[in-house]
């Protein structure tokens, strides 16, 4: 099974085999270098949610999108001195109004943490 055909090309083989009244061993038969048990999974997501596509997971929704959380990275890399209460109003502009704690959480999640203000840089040596 060295040359695989695409899942894209299988998907769109099993949503033509209703149509077409095929069996699970026909279609197989037509996509003979994929493997049976893909081809299975693809068939029983067809039959349970008449789709392919890829379903959103159960849990709690993202208070952030993803698009005003890759925002709020941009603004942070940029000025890491700004405030979440500065934070907060720029996601209001954008339209994804927030809490601080959520833009704050979102931040943690990227792997920004405490952000300050930068100290004074000593151009003479300490105690002159």
């Amino acid at each position: 099974m060295s040359e695989q055909i695409p899942s894209h090309e299988v998907e769109g083989i099993v949503r033509r085999a209703p149509r077409q009244n095929c069996v699970e061993a026909e279609i197989w038969g037509r996509v003979r270098k994929t493997f049976c048990s893909t081809v299975a999974s693809i068939i029983l997501k067809w039959n349970e949610f008449g789709t392919t596509k890829t379903l959103p997971r159960a849990g709690r929704p993202a208070k952030l999108s993803n698009r005003g959380r890759r925002a709020l990275v941009r603004e942070v890399t940029k000025n890491p001195m700004v405030t979440l209460t500065e934070l907060q109003s720029s996601s209001v502009e954008m339209g994804e109004p927030s809490r601080r704690t959520n833009i704050s959480a979102a931040l943690h999640q990227s792997g920004l943490y405490g952000r300050v203000a930068r100290q004074k840089t000593h151009d003479s040596p300490l105690g002159v």
